[in-house]
């Protein structure tokens, strides 16, 4: 595929960063189909764009609502003409606990499939899993995969 398809499935990556980072979860579903999957790091799972915008608005109302994400390493493999497969790996700081106690950053790395439709690419699946938390700016063993 060609270098202009890639540089637009990073934009919507970086979109939908942005999005997560502004707490606009309804311009973070937008970059989804409207039959989407999402799967969060803690196994919650959302079916459709709906479900997504209302899962991630409760996320941010409870343990995110001053979380920063930031982009570490995307790696994008065209799988046909029309998909995409996307592996991200971000790191994400800012989550509280239950008790509203700060927890650690971490990283995590999700696989995105993106499906080009009416000309445009759009997330259809998105699986995110913890890679492990950051400390004194360098990530733990788990997170680099050297354990």
């Amino acid at each position: 595929m060609s270098n202009l398809e890639e540089a637009t499935i990073r934009t919507v990556i970086a979109a939908t960063t942005e999005m997560f980072n502004r707490r606009d979860a309804k311009g973070f579903a937008l970059h989804y189909t409207p039959d989407a999957d999402l799967v969060t790091v803690r196994g919650e799972v959302m079916k459709g764009r709906g479900e997504i915008e209302a899962g991630l608005n409760r996320i941010f109302q409870t343990r995110a609502g001053s979380a920063t994400l930031r982009e570490i390493d995307i790696a994008i493999r065209f799988l046909g003409p029309d998909i995409a497969l996307a592996h991200v790996t971000n790191e994400l700081s800012g989550l509280v606990g239950a008790a509203g106690e700060p927890l650690p950053a971490h990283r995590e790395r999700s696989i995105r499939v993106f499906v080009r439709e009416d000309g445009q690419w759009k997330v259809t699946a998105f699986h995110n899993t913890r890679l492990g938390e950051v400390t004194h700016g360098a990530t733990s063993p788990e997170s680099r995969g050297t354990a």
